[in-house]
């Protein structure tokens, strides 16, 4: 039941990194390169980075 925990845990950082990330990239994408498409990736790229280092983060506090 433990683990099943953890990995719920993990799966809501790293989605709340993701859904953050990817509109946040793409409005900036907009502004900075005037291409949505490579703001999304960068942005995509940023949430999956933060969504798992708060994941490792709140596993190694456990």
């Amino acid at each position: 039941m433990m683990s099943k925990n953890k990995k719920t845990t993990g799966n809501t950082y790293l989605s709340v990194g993701i859904s953050i990330g990817l509109p946040l990239g793409a409005v900036l994408g907009l502004i900075i390169f005037d291409n949505l498409a490579i703001g999304a990736g960068i942005g995509l790229v940023f949430g999956i980075t933060v969504g798992t280092a708060v994941d490792s983060n709140t596993t190694k506090k456990e």
